[in-house]
C-alpha cells in the first residue's frame, strides 16, 4: 500500500490507544503477580502517576550525549515496530505505515532498542555496564534466533513478507491460523517470546531483587519517562507481531484487547510459575530447544 500523509494521524490515534492500553495492561499484569504473591500490588493507575511525576522532572547531570540517546533508541525500536505494522486486519484507518516487505522492517525494529540501550549504558561510566550489556545482547540474541527461524518458515509457508498478506492469508477460521497450520513455528516464536518479554525466568539481565543499578536507577527524570513509555508501548507492540503472524490477526479493537491480553498472559504464566535462570543456563535453554524447533518448522514448510 503507497503511503500518503493522510495515515499519520490515524498512526498518532493507534499509539495513543496503544500506549493506554499498555499502561493499563501492564499495572493488571503487576497486580496479578502480586497476588500470586498474596500482595495487593499497585494501584492500576499508578503507572499514569509514575509517568508524568518523570516527565515533569528535569535534572542538571550529564553523562554524555550517547548515554541520553539510548532510551530514545528504545523508544523508537517500541514506537517503529508499532507504527510500521498493521494494528487491524482490514482497517484502511489503523492499517498504520505498513507496506508490502514490512516483516523484515519489524525485525529489525525489534533488535533496534536493544542495541540503543547497548550504546547508551556503555557510556553510563558505571564499572558493571560492560557486564550488563554483555548479559543482555548475549540472551537477547539467543532468543531472537529462534524468532527468526520461525519468521523464515512462515514467509516460505505463505510465499510473502508482507503482514497484512500472511493475516489475510489466516481468515476464514480459527483452523486457518499459523498456529493450527504450522505449529512448530509457533512454538518456536513462543519459546522466543518467554525469553524476549524479560520476565522470569529470563530476567537475569535486570535482576530486579538483586541488582540495585542499571537503566532504573542510573537514568532519571525524563529520561525515565521515556524507557517507562517504550515498556508500554514495546512489549503491545511485539504482541502484535505474534497476533498477527501466527494468530490471525485482529479485525476489530475489541478482539485486538483479548488476544494482546491472552498472548501476553503466557509469558506471565511462566513467571510466576519458574525461578530465574542464569545467563549461560538461558542461552543453552534457547540452543537446545527452541533453535532445533525453528529449523524443523522451516524444512517442513
Amino acid at each position: 500500500m503507497p503511503f500518503e500523509w493522510v495515515q499519520i494521524p490515524y498512526a498518532l490515534l493507534t499509539l495513543f490507544i496503544v500506549v493506554n492500553y499498555g499502561l493499563v495492561l501492564t499495572a493488571l499484569i503487576q497486580k496479578i503477580g502480586a497476588r500470586v504473591g498474596r500482595r495487593h500490588g499497585i494501584r492500576i493507575y499508578q503507572n499514569y502517576v509514575d509517568l508524568l511525576k518523570n516527565y515533569a522532572l528535569r535534572t542538571h547531570i550529564t553523562h554524555g550525549v550517547m548515554f541520553y540517546l539510548g532510551p530514545v533508541f528504545r523508544l523508537t525500536g517500541g514506537v517503529g515496530l508499532l507504527l510500521f505494522v498493521p494494528t487491524i486486519f482490514g482497517s484502511e484507518m489503523f492499517s498504520n505505515l505498513s507496506f508490502a516487505g514490512d516483516l523484515i522492517l519489524a525485525l529489525y525494529f525489534v533488535f533496534f532498542g536493544s542495541l540503543g540501550m547497548a550504546l547508551g549504558a556503555g557510556e553510563s561510566g558505571h564499572p558493571y555496564s560492560a557486564i550488563g550489556v554483555t548479559r543482555g545482547l548475549s540472551q537477547v540474541t539467543a532468543a531472537e534466533l529462534p524468532l527468526a527461524l520461525a519468521v523464515f518458515a512462515v514467509s516460505l509457508q505463505y510465499e510473502t513478507l508482507s503482514i497484512t498478506e500472511i493475516v489475510a492469508a489466516q481468515q476464514g477460521g480459527v483452523t486457518n491460523w499459523t498456529l493450527f497450520t504450522n505449529p512448530l513455528a509457533v512454538a518456536a516464536a513462543m519459546l522466543s517470546f518467554l525469553g524476549s518479554m524479560m520476565r522470569p525466568p529470563f530476567d537475569v539481565v535486570l535482576a530486579p531483587q538483586e541488582i540495585p543499578i542499571g537503566p532504573p536507577t542510573e537514568y532519571h527524570s525524563a529520561y525515565l519517562a521515556l524507557m517507562q513509555t517504550n515498556r508500554v508501548i514495546f512489549p503491545v507492540a511485539k504482541v502484535v507481531i505474534y497476533m498477527n503472524l501466527f494468530f490471525g490477526g485482529a479485525t476489530g479493537w475489541g478482539e485486538f484487547a483479548v488476544k494482546v491480553f491472552c498472548i501476553y498472559m503466557v509469558s506471565v504464566l511462566v513467571g510466576v510459575v519458574f525461578p530465574r535462570f542464569r545467563v549461560e543456563q538461558s542461552i543453552r535453554w534457547f540452543l537446545v530447544w527452541a533453535v532445533p524447533i525453528g529449523v524443523l518448522s522451516i524444512v517442513i514448510a
